[in-house]
């Protein structure tokens, strides 16, 4: 029976996936395997099926897709070894890349099934269009193309964890360091700890009325002794405070894990006395290092059309602006391995929870 692999994006809500299944079923597509990705716009869900011989062939499953509401299908055939188990097959090739470095094309080639890659000498990247695909390594950088199937970040961001098991380790980034403003004052960021909440409550009511309203959409007074702790739990993510030199807390950065696969949602609220001296910008950097870290594809914020200093610190970092369903809300996304986003066509979903 053929193989063949079929990527597509779906709107992500309730019943899509079904429908998707549904339609490739009644195409007689048996599916073997299921991924689900962050591509350049949204969610995109990848299978491998077999078809009967002389059944369903690309163009009819591309049909299906598209009456099940999939959007930018490509459909290409599909090997039988592809059906490892991804995480295993990836700690191997990270494993023989250690032991291999000088092979780190045909590697990274095999974990993203590109058709083609080689080193090149420059080792820029963000000149990439949908089937190309650069990733640093060191000083050098290996170029990969896969016509008909375009990379998602989810994959770049595959590569370049791919890249640093392979590479000499370096320290991990400490989540606690000491942080240089740019009016001199040093400040220490750390994560949050359950006895801040005092400290942070402290921090709320000495905030405006306004900057309250751009972080929570409302002008929340703070918020209580149990969303602290939950900040400390590391399946919510990861909170850092940022502690003035008398002991204060002067600020809150989270980094909230959602549903989407490699995704974290990101806030901040400086104090106000604080504001415009280089802290925002230091949190938002400093989580951008964890997350690509962690394993994160993407960091994605709302916030209010009118909080343009919220828009512009992201988008100097890279991220891209899109509308949302909501009047007067925007969402910036910041993808993590260095590539920018391309401006999105269709309105961002609307968050249930801003934290």
């Amino acid at each position: 029976m053929p193989l063949l692999r079929i990527r597509t994006e779906i709107e992500d809500r309730p019943g899509r996936l079904a429908a998707l299944t549904a339609a490739l079923a009644a195409r007689g597509a048996n599916i073997l395997g299921l991924t689900v990705q962050v591509g350049t716009e949204g969610v995109v869900d990848e299978f491998v099926v077999d078809v009967p011989s002389g059944g369903a062939g690309p163009d009819e499953l591309t049909r299906a897709a598209a009456s099940a509401g999939g959007v930018r299908t490509a459909v290409v055939p599909a090997r039988p070894r592809e059906l490892v188990d991804e995480p295993t097959r990836a700690l191997a090739l990270a494993s023989r890349a250690r032991v291999e470095p000088h092979a780190l094309p045909e590697i990274l080639a095999e974990l993203l099934r590109a058709h083609e890659a080689a080193w090149t000498t420059a080792p820029a990247v963000g000149d990439d269009e949908g089937d190309i695909l650069t990733v640093r390594a060191g000083r050098r950088a290996v170029r990969m193309s896969r016509p008909g199937l375009p990379f998602t970040a989810t994959e770049a961001a595959r590569a370049d964890a791919l890249v640093r098991a392979a590479l000499p380790a370096g320290p991990p980034s400490a989540a606690s360091q000491p942080v240089p403003l740019t009016d001199g004052t040093r400040v220490t960021v750390r994560p949050i700890e359950r006895d801040d909440a005092d400290a942070v409550r402290a921090m709320h009511e000495r905030c405006s009325l306004d900057s309250r309203r751009m972080r929570y959409f409302s002008p929340k007074p703070f918020p209580p002794r149990a969303a602290v702790e939950r900040f400390c739990e590391p399946w919510h993510g990861l909170t850092l405070v940022a502690e003035g030199p008398d002991g204060s807390v002067l600020a809150l950065a989270h980094l909230i894990h959602v549903l989407d696969p490699g995704v974290a949602e990101v806030a901040f609220l400086v104090e106000d006395a604080w504001q415009g001296r280089g802290l925002g910008r230091a949190l938002a950097e400093l989580l951008a290092v964890l997350g690509r870290e962690r394993g994160l594809v993407e960091l994605r914020a709302t916030a209010l059309a009118e909080n343009t200093r919220m828009r512009r610190l992201l988008v100097s970092l890279g991220g891209r602006t899109r509308r949302t369903g909501e009047p007067g809300v925007v969402e910036v996304r910041l993808r993590l391995d260095g590539r920018p986003a391309p401006t999105p066509s269709a309105p961002a979903p609307e968050r249930a929870e801003r934290g």
